[in-house]
């Protein structure tokens, strides 16, 4: 029982920070603007990122998929927190780390969905 609630914790945290991403990321916001044009992926991996987002966010609050979301939110939040390191740094215009702080917490929300459902994990992916 207490697991379930954590893993609702987990899924509910996750997918509300995936979806209010959207706004800015739909909405063509100036950080967000910035944010892909300084990667040079402006407009179609802002675009595309967000659809990403908006599929994972269901995904994860699913829980016949909620598996296959949180790795695939593994998958964009790396990518995103690669993208801080190593290209846009970790305060982006300002916003003390805001954007990198939810990455950290919402790759975290995705490696305990994971952790929680490892054993149905590994059967998903046939590595028992």
């Amino acid at each position: 029982m207490k697991a379930e609630i954590i893993k609702w914790i987990f899924r509910i945290v996750a997918s509300f920070i995936l979806l209010q991403t959207l706004y800015f990321k739909f909405t063509g916001a100036e950080e967000s603007i910035y944010i892909f044009s300084t990667l040079g992926i402006e407009p179609y991996g802002r675009v595309g990122s967000g659809i990403a987002e908006l599929l994972v966010a269901v995904l994860i609050l699913i829980p016949k998929t909620s598996r296959i979301g949180a790795l695939a939110g593994c998958v964009i939040m790396i990518g995103a927190l690669l993208s801080h390191f190593f290209v846009l740094g970790i305060v982006v215009q300002n916003d003390g780390g805001l954007l990198f702080s939810l990455g950290v917490i919402t790759l975290f929300c995705c490696l305990g969905l994971l952790y929680f459902d490892k054993n149905k994990l590994f059967n998903l992916l046939n590595l028992n």
